[in-house]
This record gives structure tokens, sequence and C-alpha cells, in this order.
């Protein structure tokens, strides 16, 4: 068995492991002792001495030891700011992240020896860390223990309980959830959960999601990385029924398709800025009993069109994924227009961006160098596409933000009339790098993505 307990200075990291580790008769280590061991002198002198970096590189070195370890792990307060820690830390592990209030852990660092990270005063230090620090943290851990109202012994017996299977969940919510699942068609994930009281779950929200590849990406993922998760899909009608099975379950993230990417903005504790300005979240991780709400498809549009900033840009659409793709060609400085078949919808989201809007009749190919469609048309088994190959003109980007075909309609008449196209894998690719990374805390690399969903 191994857990690892992370978290800022002062939330108890060491004085819970000791006793977790006792009361599990496990070996405990500590990656500062252990960084100390190495160096030959404490923290505070490593720091005087050679400066963060160092300390860093010798807590990386620490921590890559521990990989196969098993035992209770305690981690300095920075350690999973490295997503190559967080991939040695979760490691066939269950990570708790132990937090408190920034006032609480004031109290307890006063008079530490340890150096300042911030020129802040320190209970500026401890805000500005914890904001800096909190994605991480929340992406890094399976479970979050609130120790600033706790004692390290009652922090101990909730790790304990969780560890054996007790979620706090009613004898009513058990059997709610056991109902949901059974309407979901998810029997199988119930058996799974009652045979691994440490498995979390993850899944892709939507209605339709069955072509959705992200259940073959993330499984595989998982299992490079030795991580007790499951990936499956919460085809539903409604996101309120969604979201409350999401409530019952060991749930640690979702990817959100369509048409709830609103609504569960909506639904969510927290709201990032990216989510809140787009008005769409597509990824929620869940710690703690509350739900995080991010968007990452502007990054998945951003990325494989950085090499035309400044461009003449048109979207099609004006749902969701329009919004993210508005967003992301905004931070590229390009001239965007909103193209739409409802053109009040589109009318209203263009204006929300301060872009010119539309309808689709509107297009010309002449005035346009990239164009990013946004819409299901040609999501397969529909074999439309709003655009023929006359529509357009040789040398314009054409995006498809589709991806099932790998070949739209769309990229064809693409093809044929001379442009150069981007497929909806790349999109795919590029939002699933940065929704790996907010919910599990491990980084991957896009050519990575592409071979686990060939």
């Amino acid at each position: 068995m191994k857990i690892v307990l992370t978290g800022f200075r002062g939330t108890g990291k060491t004085s819970v492991g000791r006793i977790l580790a006792n009361r599990l008769a496990l070996p405990f280590f500590d990656t500062d002792a252990l960084v100390e061991r190495r160096a030959g002198m404490p923290i505070p002198e490593i720091f005087r001495r050679h400066g963060e970096a160092h300390f860093r590189a010798l807590e990386r070195e620490a921590i890559a030891s521990l990989r196969g370890a098993e035992g209770v792990i305690s981690t300095g307060g920075g350690a999973v700011l490295d997503p190559a820690n967080v991939a040695d830390l979760r490691w066939r592990g269950t990570v708790f992240l132990l937090s408190a209030a920034p006032a609480i852990i004031l109290e307890r660092i006063a008079g530490s020896d340890r150096p300042g990270l911030t020129a802040l005063p320190p209970a500026e230090e401890v805000q500005a860390l914890l904001a800096r620090r909190k994605e991480a943290y929340l992406g890094a851990a399976d479970a979050c223990i609130d120790t600033g109202t706790r004692t390290p012994g009652e922090a101990v017996d909730l790790i304990l309980r969780q560890i054996g299977g007790d979620v706090g969940l009613s004898p009513d919510d058990r059997q709610e959830r056991n109902v949901l699942l059974g309407r979901f068609g998810l029997a199988a994930v119930r058996d799974m959960i009652e045979q691994d009281p440490d498995l979390r779950i993850c899944a892709i929200a939507g209605n339709p999601c069955a072509h959705s590849r992200s259940p073959l990406l993330y499984n595989r993922l998982f299992e490079r990385f030795g991580m007790r998760y499951h990936y499956t899909r919460f085809e539903w009608p409604d996101a309120e029924t969604i979201i409350r099975l999401a409530t019952l379950l060991p749930l640690k993230g979702l990817s959100v398709t369509i048409p709830f990417k609103a609504d569960v903005l909506r639904r969510v504790d927290e709201v990032d800025d990216h989510a809140a300005a787009i008005g769409a979240v597509n990824t929620v991780v869940r710690c703690g009993g509350r739900m995080y709400g991010h968007n990452t498809d502007w990054l998945g549009v951003r990325a494989p069109l950085a090499h035309r900033r400044g461009a003449r840009a048109v979207v099609l659409g004006a749902g969701g994924a329009a919004a993210a793709a508005i967003y992301a060609l905004i931070s590229l400085d390009m001239d965007v227009t909103v193209l739409a078949r409802t053109p009040g919808a589109g009318r209203q989201l263009a204006e929300r961006f301060g872009c010119r809007w539309g309808g689709l009749e509107e297009f010309r190919g002449s005035d346009t160098d990239v164009v990013v469609h946004a819409t299901p048309v040609g999501m397969e088994p529909d074999t439309r596409s709003l655009l023929a190959p006359r529509d357009l003109r040789a040398g314009t980007t054409v995006f498809d933000l589709v991806y099932t075909p790998p070949e739209t309609p769309l990229i064809r008449a693409a093809k044929e009339a001379g442009c150069e196209t981007i497929p909806g894998t790349e999109m795919f690719v590029h939002q699933a790098v940065e929704q790996f990374r907010l919910i599990t805390g491990i980084a991957v690399s896009p050519a990575l993505v592409r071979e686990m969903i060939a």
C-alpha cells in the first residue's frame, strides 16, 4: 500500500503521516527529510547556499526514489507543482490533499526558519501561493481532507475510512447511486466500485457521447501511469441527473460535451476565468465534495492555429464550442466574424466578444484566411457539409472541430479546394493534454495522446 499526503506547509502532513503509518504498520517517508539527508544540511541552508532550483532538483530525486515504495509519504508543499513528481507519487498510490484555511496555516507556520518564497509579507505570501498552487493541488489529489478543524488523529480516522471504501454515503444515497447507474447502463461500474474501494471514476458527460474517444484515451493513460481509475460514459438527456450521479460516486473528473457545456457551468461550485469568459465548461475537477469548472476547448483550438496569428477568421456556429473558438482566435489577435444557422444566436455570441456576425449565407471565402467549424454538422452518421469546395479558396486554413469521422465532409471539401486542413482530432488532442493535467496533475505530450488514440 502506498499513501501520499500533499498540501501546503502547516496542513499537518508530517504529523498525520506518522500517525497513519503507525496505524497501518507501514514505513513513513518525509521527502523534506530525504532532501536534507541527501544534501547533508537543513532545507533553510539549502535555500541560502544554493537557491530554490537546487532544492527542487533534490526533491525531484527524492520523490523519484519512492516511485515503487510501499508506505506513507509526506511531501513538501511545492512538490506537486512538478508534473514529473506527480507521476511518481501517483504510481500505484492514493494521494490525499490536506488543506486548511490561510489564517490557520499562518498561525501554524509562524516562527518557522524556512525562507519565504516571495517578497510578500507572510500572510499575503500564504494567500498568493495557495491561489497559484490550487490547480496543481486539486489535480494531483484523489481525495481532499480539511485538517484545519480536525486533530491529526481525526484526519487519520477519515483517511482510513476512505481507504476502506466509506465515502460518506447514507443507505438512501447508496441506493439512489445504484439505481442511477442501472438507468445509465453502468451496472459494471457499480460492481467495480464495490470490489475496489480505492477506485476513482471519470467520465464523458453528453447526449450523445457514444462516439467519444475519451474513454479509450483516458483508460490507456490511467494504465500507463499506474492509476486506479476508470473512465466511462454518462450519456443522459439532462445535466442535472448527470451531476447528481457524479456527487454519489468516487468521481474525480468529467469531460463535458454537447449539449451540456453551458448548463454544467451553472451547476459547479467554482469556475475559472477562461470558462467564465467563454460561458462554457468542458472539464470538471472534483475534490473534497466541490466541483471546479474549466474550459480546455479554447486551447485545443488555439494550439493548431498559432501559426495564423492576426488572420481574418470566420467561426461557423454559435454554441459552446464556437464560444471557445472565438476566445482562442481573439487571443491570437485574429479579426473574427461569427456566422450561424440561427442569426440571432450568432449575434448574441458575437456581441459578447465584440465580433461581427451574420448568417451562413453571408460566408465569403475570398475575405477569409481561417475557417473554424464549430457545429455538429458532419458528425457521424451526418454526411453534410456547411461549405462546398466552390465556397473556399486555396490557401485558407479550415479547422473542423468535428472529429468523427476523422475526415469529415467539410475536410474533404477543403482539400478539394486546395486549403490547409486541420482535423478535429487535433482539437481533441490539445484540449485533452490540458484536461488530463487538470484532472490528474500529470503532464502528457500531444504525441503521446495521438499514440493512445491511434
